[in-house]
């Protein structure tokens, strides 16, 4: 999935060390501002120091993310992860070739591109009002 917008926060990178593999491991966190009558925020992260350097993201900049979400269980409750796995500079998400879709890092295929759905009205057309004395089924 991608999201475009503006980078309006950038959180304090964790790092540590992996209890079954011994390695060192990072991850940050960022917040996107997403456009729009409704401007919605969404918080990703990266994983991987490599992959952090590599996206240099900055405060301010136009951005957008591909991402996948995971949720995971933890003490009987359950929370969604959204972990960036590219990101792209001065493409709008609806503008993002399909040939540049990568696939996520657990194999799976992306989601295949959606067509916009016509343009029909969510409600149906107004009919006119019936004449004074005609008969009506209704109660009211």
């Amino acid at each position: 999935m991608d999201l475009s917008g503006k980078v309006i926060a950038i959180l304090p990178a964790q790092s540590g060390t992996s209890a079954r593999t011994g390695n060192p491991w990072m991850s940050q966190e960022y917040v996107i501002e997403v456009p729009g009558t409704y401007p919605r925020k969404c918080v990703f992260r990266i994983f991987g120091e490599d992959r952090i350097k590599q996206f240099n993201i900055q405060a301010g900049e136009e951005i957008t993310v591909q991402f996948d979400i995971d949720a995971h269980e933890w003490q009987g409750r359950w929370f969604n992860e959204i972990r960036a796995f590219n990101i792209l500079r001065g493409v709008p998400a609806q503008e993002v070739p399909a040939a540049t879709t990568i696939a996520s890092p657990a194999g799976a295929a992306p989601f295949p591109p959606q067509q916009p759905a016509a343009a029909a009205s969510p409600f149906p057309p107004a009919q006119e009002p019936a004449a004074e004395g005609a008969a009506d089924d209704l109660p009211f």
